[in-house]
This record gives structure tokens, C-alpha cells and sequence, in this order.
């Protein structure tokens, strides 16, 4: 197994997935698209039809920020888990690229770009329809993107932790149902998080999913986010510190 660093090593390992999804792609993300959509569209127009506006918006202007984070979890955190998993215990595309001169951490680095890109493309793909819809407000929706690579980085960091630590695809409901389900409940991505008890609110404050929704939301609607390098540096931290972890544990499963 390699150790030698390489700069931008994870490059031929983004490219190799890029070049085999590209395959699928309008499929895959129009598969993306339709789960959160429907949701947005569904909840944000027949729910929002009986509610007040939330933070001066419409209920489904407030809906469609969260819809976009929480597709960008979804798609990086998808990625990061079965895609990863299928890479590197069931196909052993790991296993071929790590006899080349590239090394554990270049592939890692590689699945972690990968993952943050597909993200990308969900989010933008959304953002692309809630602005036709009407529901976005002024130029500054594009620095939504930036916000929502990180948050797709974020949690493809802290996917491939659950992806080194698997011992089969089953066990990835339990990130699913422990983690990632509750989450995007306290995250602010359905309701204020002001509606929750204080101590619940303050956990929700701190995730992730939390942290890109306070960067993308206000953009959608036209303004500056309040502590917006905060939210940068925590999804920034939040990517580091799990890829650390992530590439750690991989390391000693890998070593076995």
C-alpha cells in the first residue's frame, strides 16, 4: 500500500468516479430531485397554505433553503456510504487503486471530493428549480453554492467514518435512524428551531445540517447571514476533523 503523498493524488480517483456516474447522470439526478421536491412542494404549498409567514417569507420559500441542505446531506451522505462501501469492500476499486502510486489517503481524499461533488449537484440542481419557482430573491443565491459544497464536504467526512467502521450495508440505517433522521428534525430545516425546548434547540444549534442551513437560507432571501464565518469555520472543522477520523479508521480496517 502506498503512502506516498502526491499533490492532488485524489484527482484520478475523482475522475474515475466522475467518468462512471456521467454514465447515469440525468438519471441519478433526477432521482435527487424527486424526494425532496415532493416534500418542499407538497408540505410547502398545502401545510403553507394554513400557516403565517416564517421570518418574513412564505412557508415554502422558508421550506425550499432547508430542502436544499438537507438534499445535500442526503446526496453526500448516500455517497459517502453505499457508494464508498460498494468501492471499497465489495467491488475492491480500493484495493486496485491503492497498487498504483497512489496512496490510502488519496483515495479517501478522492471519495471525499467525489461525494461533496455529487452534493453539488443535487443542491444546485434544486436551487436551479425553486428559482424558477419564485422562491429564491437576488443575486446573492449564488454564494448558496459555496455553502452548499461545504455542507456536502461536512458530511462526506462524517460518512466515510460510518463507511470504515461497516461491516455490511445494513449497518448504515443505524447512522441513518440515530443520526441523520433526527438531525434534520432539530436543524431548522422544517420549522423555526425557536419552536423547539431550549436545551434541544441548543443541540440542533451545533450540527451540521444546522450550520449550512443558517448560511443558505438567508441567501435564498436576499441577505447577508448573520455569523456567516462561524457557520464557515464549524462546516470547515466539522470536514477536517472527520476526515482525519474517517481516514484513521479506514487505515487500521484496511491494515487488518
Amino acid at each position: 500500500m502506498s503512502s506516498a503523498v502526491i499533490p492532488l493524488g485524489w484527482l484520478p480517483v475523482w475522475r474515475r468516479n466522475f467518468l462512471v456516474w456521467r454514465k447515469l447522470a440525468l438519471p441519478s439526478i433526477l432521482g435527487n430531485l424527486a424526494d425532496p421536491l415532493i416534500y418542499m412542494l407538497g408540505l410547502g404549498y398545502g401545510l403553507g397554505a394554513m400557516l403565517p409567514s416564517i421570518e418574513g417569507q412564505p412557508y415554502v420559500a422558508f421550506l425550499a433553503a432547508g430542502t436544499v441542505c438537507a438534499s445535500t446531506m442526503n446526496a453526500a451522505t448516500f455517497e459517502a456510504l453505499y457508494s464508498s462501501f460498494s468501492r471499497m469492500h465489495v467491488q475492491k476499486t480500493w484495493d486496485a487503486i491503492l497498487n498504483t502510486p497512489r496512496s490510502l489517503a488519496d483515495v479517501v481524499a478522492g471519495e471525499l471530493i467525489w461525494a461533496a461533488t455529487k452534493s453539488l449537484f443535487s443542491g444546485a440542481a434544486i436551487l436551479v428549480v425553486i428559482t424558477t419557482l419564485g422562491l429564491t430573491n437576488g443575486p446573492l443565491l449564488l454564494w448558496a453554492l459555496p455553502a452548499v459544497v461545504l455542507t456536502g464536504l461536512a458530511f462526506a467526512a462524517l460518512g466515510l467514518i460510518w463507511n470504515a467502521l461497516a461491516p455490511s450495508y445494513d449497518f448504515f440505517m443505524y447512522y441513518f435512524t440515530l443520526f441523520i433522521t433526527p438531525m434534520t428534525l432539530i436543524s431548522g430545516v422544517f420549522f423555526p428551531t425557536e419552536q423547539l425546548p431550549a436545551w434541544l434547540a441548543a443541540i440542533g444549534g451545533w450540527l451540521p445540517l444546522a450550520q449550512g442551513v443558517a448560511l443558505v437560507r438567508p441567501l435564498l432571501a436576499g441577505q447577508v447571514p448573520a455569523d456567516a464565518l462561524v457557520h464557515v469555520l464549524a462546516l470547515f472543522g466539522t470536514t477536517l476533523v472527520a476526515f482525519a477520523i474517517a481516514l484513521r479508521l479506514t487505515r487500521r480496517r484496511l491494515l487488518k
